[in-house]
């Protein structure tokens, strides 16, 4: 008869996900039971920051949040570059290191552009 390694690989795979998945169930069941459901006038109330809704809720925002944000999540993906560059520096060798200084000077060029054109100046 004839053996395949593959499937056993995948019946391992098959066992560690029904494993996880009832550790998962058995761990949400025990917190819940385990848990005080007991809600309050507080937690019962509109928000639990201590003051009833004053406005209606489709009000416009200042564009400027949302600018800043998406210029933290750009700039903060864009230097997860930095960890595995740093990481195999050795084998990428001059090409790539001359290639992540490049990498570099756009990134720090986009930054003074925002901060020319005012995107980061809280007083507008």
């Amino acid at each position: 008869m004839f053996y395949n390694y593959a499937q056993t690989n995948y019946i391992f795979l098959f066992i560690f996900f029904c494993l996880s998945l009832i550790l998962a169930l058995v761990l949400f069941i025990v917190s819940y039971l385990m848990a005080r459901q007991s809600g309050g006038v507080e937690k019962l109330s509109a928000y639990e920051c201590g003051f009833e809704p004053f406005d209606d809720a489709r009000t416009h925002f200042d564009v400027k949040f949302y600018l800043i944000a998406l210029l933290f999540l750009l700039f903060d993906i864009e230097v997860l570059f930095l960890f595995p560059w740093s990481v195999s520096l050795g084998c990428l060798g001059f090409f790539g290191y001359w290639l992540m200084i490049e990498f570099i000077g756009e990134l720090t060029l986009g930054y003074v552009y925002a901060w020319k054109i005012g995107v980061l100046d809280h007083n507008n």
